[in-house]
């Protein structure tokens, strides 16, 4: 399903690149502040939602002027230029009548498309969109990071891509970034933020009447929910969903599956058997992760620091093994697994912990670095999802959880939700109450258990 990158010629002579794949119903969906529709391909989470999307629909991506794979240069940027990127990209490929969508700045460009060609757009989905960019941010607190666009992009890269992609692995952190900085250049950046924090489309939105659908993330930091809220109010024909999350962008914050279904369902796509929700099945999840890993790179310098953590790799994997659980995924300094078994899941977690507790043991004898691990856990019935890579991964409330529950933890500690703890009573496993913690994104407090592993306890 590799997309052939086209090109089409907007009224005022710039170029646009696309990208099409699949043969079903259009879809068109429009770029956030930046995109790079050739990366987009080798990312395997934004390959993901794509291509899940591509199987349903005839999918069109597009880079807006300035970023990507489109005309770069000092280009004129404005709502109206934004919408002429749209108009030519549609227009080249003879659309009449299609399903719309976009992500924050690109949700603004829909919904100004909708209102100005009511009778092409039979369904607009709006992701992470305001429609008054003015009240997101005062002026002042939001110059700083323009300032830092324009004289320092690669830092202000990364404080970019971290407000978009909320809590993920460092590795997936340093892809991000990485793409920002592909997509864009700092002062485009900066020019596309500022128009996208200028916009006031409450008139605008007034007068779209296509069924609309606006999604949101509910920890979203881009863009707070009671915008989105603000936004759907005044769709006069709309639908509002929230979700589970902190991302601005809907490949990352743990409710991707659920955001497609919506999407799919919403639009009248054909469901395909691929994206179809399995059965639902009790998991406990599994995350690991190295205590301080960034600091041990900066340390030990990267090559040591790499076969470091191939020692955390293969100590977990054999762990896993001997205890029936199942590799989800790794992010370079962690693993998210899964087990049908809570009882497996502990035992699990504990052989870990003791492993890594005799690795350390002889630290000093070798000149090793010492390796801490802190592993957390939770149970309940995640959404299944066949990734690019034809390997299964999980998705949902039960999943942000328990990553959650892991960043809770100490070195060498294993925490546990009561949910947990309650599927093992009586297996001899020893719990010390933590109390109640208030997990990022979630509003009800969750109770946590310390679970002993250690000889003496």
């Amino acid at each position: 399903m590799e997309p052939r990158i086209q090109y089409a010629k907007t009224s005022d002579g710039v170029s646009i690149a696309y990208a099409v794949a699949g043969d079903g119903p259009p879809l068109v969906f429009c770029p956030g502040i930046y995109s790079h529709i050739e990366l987009d391909w080798e990312y395997p989470w934004r390959r993901a939602w794509f291509e899940a999307l591509a199987r349903v629909s005839r999918l069109t991506r597009f880079d807006a002027r300035g970023t990507g794979l489109s005309q770069r240069g000092d280009l004129s940027l404005s709502a109206d230029t934004l919408v002429s990127d749209l108009e030519a990209v549609v227009d080249i490929q003879g659309l009449e009548r299609f399903a719309l969508g976009g992500i924050v700045l690109g949700g603004a460009t829909a919904m100004l498309y909708a209102a100005r060609h009511p009778g092409k757009v039979s369904r607009l989905v709006l992701y992470g969109t305001a429609n008054r960019g003015p009240d997101l941010y005062a002026r002042k607190a939001l110059s700083p990071l323009l300032s830092m666009a324009r004289s320092n992009w690669a830092m202000a890269s990364v404080l970019a891509s971290g407000l978009a992609t909320g809590a993920v692995s460092e590795e997936v952190q340093r892809a991000d970034e990485h793409y920002v900085r592909e997509a864009v250049d700092g002062k485009t950046f900066a020019k596309l933020l500022e128009l996208a924090y200028s916009l006031d489309l409450t008139s605008i939105s007034r007068r779209v009447t296509v069924p609309s659908l606006v999604i949101h993330q509910r920890g979203d930091r881009v863009v707070p929910i009671e915008h989105a809220r603000r936004l759907a109010s005044c769709l006069p024909n709309c639908r509002f969903l929230s979700f589970e999350g902190d991302a601005a962008v809907p490949w990352h914050g743990g409710s991707t599956p659920e955001i497609l279904d919506a999407i799919i369902k919403f639009c009248e796509l054909p469901v395909h058997r691929d994206v179809e929700a399995p059965p639902s099945q009790l998991y406990t999840i599994l995350f690991t992760d190295v205590e301080g890993s960034t600091a041990l790179t900066q340390r030990l310098g990267d090559a040591r620091a790499r076969e470091l953590l191939r020692e955390h790799e293969r100590i977990v994997r054999e762990a896993l093994a001997a205890h029936g659980g199942s590799e989800v995924k790794t992010m370079g300094d962690g693993f998210m697994a899964s087990f049908s078994s809570a009882t497996k899941a502990l035992e699990c977690a504990v052989a870990m912990q003791r492993a890594f507790a005799e690795r350390n043991a002889e630290v000093g004898a070798h000149g090793r670095a010492p390796l801490q691990i802190r592993i957390g856990l939770n149970a309940g019935e995640p959404m299944a999802e066949e990734g690019p890579d034809g390997r299964s991964d999980l998705f949902g409330t039960a999943v942000i959880v328990a990553a959650r529950i892991t960043a809770q933890a100490e070195g060498s500690e294993i925490l546990a939700s009561d949910v947990v703890r309650q599927l093992v009573a009586g297996k001899g496993f020893l719990f010390a109450d933590r109390g109640d913690a208030v997990l990022r994104g979630f509003d009800d407090p969750v109770r946590l258990y310390e679970v002993r592993w250690r000889e003496e306890e």
